[in-house]
């Protein structure tokens, strides 16, 4: 049970109620017996006491005299009455996260849902934290973006519970590879294609790609990146492709982008960038070195956000959907709420190159 400072009766049940929802403790089975919980957990049998009746009062435990405490058929569904739905994304108020979540509310609103948001800052502890606070809630269905999908799944467990529970539930912009649930997302392979065909049209042969490959967003816009220079036929410098995590996000790719802006002989001609708020942290590099754009390099980057037209250089950059992917993924939960035997197929964006004044002819 984790130190915590709530009273010692909360830190038992959220300990209880993450048993239920792992699947560890089943529906109908027995917990363990008071006298056991007091031991294991070292508290007193009041504190078990005063655990199991709050569960009990909630629904998710019931007593069989003489018997014990079993775990009830709780069903998932149960809130629909209340018609709240969860959306747990990496982030809620930054970048492009805002326009997705309204999206999302703005259809679930009209038809009578309520919203329950909650990030996991991209990492993959707090997304565990919070799967198991939205699964505490009287949810109708959930809408999930994965953390780091493209570093595996170390919360499988409550994915496989909340299927378990028939608790609708779909993710948006990528899905872990294990699941089979619903997902709303661009088309990224496509967009690194596009970005990468746009230069080298425009005659550039080195250019320099920027990816964050921690999650499978990026992992398919470098294969896109990748794809275009072998159609093409253009032969690519291995040090021209720059791979990073979420925590390298602000030192990998500028320090690179500086050594590579250095270089004496093949200097890169251009860059493609992971997002625009990387493109952004790149123009200013670039500025400090008495570089513009795009008279000395021409940049692309991903999503148009407001990013992408907030500076004196707008740039060429790919569409993101965004308040089109929320408004998309409450539209199919509605339907998987509604429709549960009816299976549904995920739906992907095509993403849009945009051409601005940050990219030319060489």
């Amino acid at each position: 049970m984790k130190e915590r400072n709530i009273p010692k009766y909360l830190q038992l049940k959220q300990e209880i109620l993450s048993w239920i929802h792992s699947g560890r403790l089943k529906m109908n089975g027995q917990i363990p017996t008071e006298n056991e919980l007091a031991q294991q957990f070292e508290v007193s049998r009041h504190t078990v006491r005063q655990t199991l009746g709050e569960l009990e009062k909630e629904g998710w435990l019931y007593k069989v005299q003489g018997k014990g405490s079993f775990v009830s058929k709780r069903e998932a569904n149960k809130g629909k009455d209340i018609n709240l739905i969860g959306i747990l994304t990496t982030y809620i108020s930054d970048y492009i996260f805002p326009h997705i979540v309204r999206g999302a509310e703005e259809t679930l609103r009209t038809k009578g849902y309520r919203l329950l948001l909650s990030s996991t800052d991209n990492h993959k502890e707090k997304e565990k934290e919070n799967l198991e606070m939205l699964m505490n809630q009287p949810l109708s269905g959930l809408i999930i973006e994965p953390t780091k999908s493209a570093q595996g799944n170390p919360n499988l467990e409550f994915y496989l519970s909340l299927e378990n529970k028939n608790l609708p539930y779909l993710m948006i912009n990528e899905r872990y590879p294990e699941l089979s649930c619903p997902c709303i997302k661009v088309d990224d392979e496509l967009g690194g294609f596009l970005a990468a065909e746009h230069l080298i049209k425009l005659g550039h042969k080195r250019i320099m790609g920027f990816f964050k490959t921690d999650d499978i967003q990026g992992v398919n816009r470098l294969k896109g990146f990748i794809r275009a220079h072998q159609k093409d036929q253009v032969v690519m410098n291995p040090v021209n492709v720059i791979t990073y995590a979420t925590e390298e996000k602000n030192d990998k790719p500028l320090e690179k982008a500086l050594e590579a802006i250095k270089r004496n002989e093949e200097r890169p001609t251009a860059f493609v960038c992971y997002n625009d708020e990387l493109a952004i942290k790149l123009l200013e590099v670039l500025r400090q070195e008495g570089l513009s754009i795009p008279s000395d390099l021409s940049m692309v980057s991903f999503d148009d956000s407001l990013l992408a037209t907030a500076t004196e250089v707008k740039f060429t950059t790919l569409s993101h959907p965004k308040a089109e992917i929320g408004k998309k993924a409450a539209e199919v939960l509605l339907q998987m709420i509604e429709n549960p035997s009816i299976r549904q197929n995920d739906f992907i964006f095509s993403p849009e190159l945009i051409v601005r004044d940050s990219t030319r002819i060489i």
